[in-house]
């Protein structure tokens, strides 16, 4: 799965621009994603009017993240599944670096909650709890 999938609207090509979470810790979540995932971090922006900072991460694929914090806001609390943001779903080019990345993450003590496997819908994938406890898939 790509974040930079088109649709159709009224003849007009249109594509998801990025993906967008709010993070506690958004310098944490940022080196996260610069170290597993290779992504490219963009400058911070800053309002300091309303508490509120991000950045943007880009992928060699072309997809993108923007990581949020924000003065007041609140967690999930603890709740495994909830409408709303269910996952992040990441390249890793080929089955061996699906398996590489799930060992390198597991033995820098990130939990595995689903082994390196075919799905029913046929991709190649494992499941990581990431930064913040956020779900990350990596797949092929």
């Amino acid at each position: 799965m790509s974040l930079s999938l088109f649709f159709l609207y009224r003849g007009n090509s249109v594509r998801i621009d990025h993906a967008a979470v709010y993070v506690e810790d958004i310098e944490g979540a940022k080196d996260y994603f610069v170290r597993y995932f290779n992504a490219r971090a963009g400058e911070m922006y800053t309002n300091e009017a309303k508490g509120f900072c991000s950045y943007f991460l880009e992928f060699d694929g072309g997809g993108r993240i923007e990581l949020m914090k924000r003065r007041g806001i609140a967690d999930f609390g603890g709740k495994d599944i909830r409408a709303g943001y269910a996952h992040i779903a990441l390249g890793a080019v080929s089955r061996e670096n699906v398996n590489a990345l799930t060992e390198r993450l597991r033995s820098d003590g990130f939990a595995v909650l689903g082994e390196p496997r075919v799905t029913g819908d046929g991709y190649y994938e494992s499941v990581i709890c990431g930064f913040e406890g956020n779900i990350i898939e990596i797949t092929v």
